[in-house]
Order: C-alpha cells, then sequence, then structure tokens
C-alpha cells in the first residue's frame, strides 16, 4: 500500500493507537504527517512513524498540509465507511 497524501491509516501504536487519521504531508522515507482532524477522531497533527501506521485502501483527495478543516470537509464529502 503507497504511502501518500491523502491516504487513509490507523495508528497502532503511541496514545492515539486504533484512531483513523489522513496523511497529509510525507517527510521523509520514515516519516509523515498525520491528521485525523482533532475534532472528527482525536488525532492531532502530528509527525508519525510509517511504522506506527496502518494504511487503509482508501484515499481521499487533499493537497499536501491541507487544513484541518478543508481536511475535515473532505473526508465527510468521500463518506468513507468505518472512518470516525
Amino acid at each position: 500500500m503507497a504511502i501518500e497524501v491523502g491516504r487513509v491509516c490507523t495508528k497502532l501504536l503511541g496514545r492515539e493507537a486504533d484512531k483513523n487519521c489522513v496523511i497529509v504531508e510525507v517527510v521523509n522515507k520514515n516519516f509523515v504527517v498525520v491528521s485525523g482532524p482533532k475534532e472528527l477522531t482525536g488525532v492531532k497533527r502530528r509527525r508519525c512513524n510509517i511504522k506506527h501506521l496502518e494504511p487503509w485502501d482508501a484515499k481521499i483527495n487533499v493537497e499536501k498540509g491541507a487544513s484541518d478543516a478543508t481536511l475535515k470537509e473532505a473526508i465527510l464529502k468521500a463518506k468513507i465507511e468505518g472512518y470516525s
């Protein structure tokens, strides 16, 4: 599964384990920036090791570094099953 901007994932480790998020920026081969956004899933925008993510088949259409408001709108519009 490709690690790319807009890919929906589940966090596997840390205080936000088992919560869903979306990749908003690829930092390098090991790290990405993810966001829930916080008001939807409780995942704050933060850097995350890709080893701590389980990517889904689902992908939403957002630009690199999209704001949480834009992200929330895109997620609700995409109606991803099981995302919350």
